[in-house]
């Protein structure tokens, strides 16, 4: 409990923060001004990009789960969009928590296997942004601070994904070693549970077993995050910034690597530090500050507004995302 209050006091310290340095040098007055002069109706294909986004990573779920069982692109759409609303308005990214449970309800999905290929979602994710901002740094000027975090997260992601391609070669190592732990950290009624949760997450390791597979894996995550920086770029066509397709490319990779930093749900504060990069590439304060704003809400509106008409449509009741938390922590969702 003590460790969920310091991740939540932590994710509103850095979002406070980062909304404080977004905005220090804004004139509101002026930002109130370029969202009226804004061409709203480029938000509209934004959108429909970002949808479209949305089902391609759809059918990247549908790949690494496949291992476990083949679940329609179709069926999957409506959980991953779920996922996206519980993140939007629940700490702790409990989306991922809440749409691991929904398979597990409806699909019969090991839970442990559901949370393996969303931390694999994360690390690819991870790996092509890195891509992208090291590609537009060919191009585009960078601050000391972003340069800095570009190399950290490049050998964050990269390592990580070391070290999930040597455990998904050798699960039976994998095996061993959670046994030793258990064994000796583990009060033995604990371990049963934990012991099938190892297999889930085994499983859900299963996509990362032969190149090909990593491959496709990749291929398909820069394609969705294409289409991201798609929505991106269209959207800046309602507001006065002459972006080009790569310095939105950039913006968008470092803010989307910053919010795996803790905080506030839907992002808030991390997101907004767009301002500050679009301001560092000679975008105008008011034009950058509209933008990102009229983005952020684009991003959060549409699909948390849809995740809630799928969570009615599938009979989720908000009790069950306590519930589903409580036994992700306990590992009793088995599967």
């Amino acid at each position: 409990m003590k460790r969920r209050w310091f991740i939540l006091l932590t994710g509103l310290v850095l979002s406070l923060l980062f909304l404080w340095i977004a905005f220090r040098d804004l004139h509101l007055g002026e930002v109130w001004e370029a969202l009226k002069g804004a061409s709203y109706i480029w938000l509209i294909p934004g959108v429909a990009v970002y949808f479209i986004s949305v089902w391609f990573r759809s059918w990247r779920w549908k790949f690494l789960l496949r291992g476990s069982k083949v679940v329609p692109t179709a069926r999957l759409f409506p959980v991953v969009v779920i996922g996206y609303m519980g993140n939007n308005i629940l700490p702790f990214r409990l989306g991922e928590v809440l749409r691991a449970y929904l398979l597990w309800r409806k699909e019969n999905i090991h839970v442990g296997t559901t949370l393996t290929t969303a931390v694999l979602e994360r690390l690819f994710d991870g790996l092509t942004l890195v891509c992208f901002v090291l590609f537009g740094l060919l191009f585009l000027p960078l601050s000391d601070f972003l340069g800095r975090l570009v190399v950290i997260a490049s050998a964050v992601f990269f390592g990580a994904l070391l070290v999930f391609l040597f455990l998904s070669a050798r699960p039976d190592l994998l095996r061993r070693i959670a046994h030793w732990l258990l064994d000796r950290l583990v009060p033995a009624r604990f371990r049963p549970p934990l012991l099938h949760f190892l297999e889930g997450v085994i499983a859900g390791l299963e996509g990362l077993r032969s190149a090909r597979d990593v491959f496709v894996l990749f291929g398909v995550t820069v394609w969705v995050w294409l289409l991201e920086a798609l929505k991106y770029w269209l959207v800046s066509f309602a507001f006065d910034l002459h972006l080009g397709y790569i310095g939105v490319m950039v913006m968008g990779g470092v803010v989307n690597l910053l919010t795996a930093l803790p905080s506030l749900p839907g992002y808030i504060g991390t997101f907004e530090m767009g301002i500050k990069i679009l301001q560092g590439m000679g975008a105008p304060a008011a034009a950058a500050g509209s933008y990102i704003l009229v983005l952020h809400a684009i991003l959060l509106v549409p699909v948390t507004l849809l995740g809630l008409v799928f969570m009615g449509m599938e009979g989720v009741r908000w009790t069950e995302v306590g519930e589903a938390a409580r036994l992700r922590s306990r590992g009793d969702v088995t599967g």
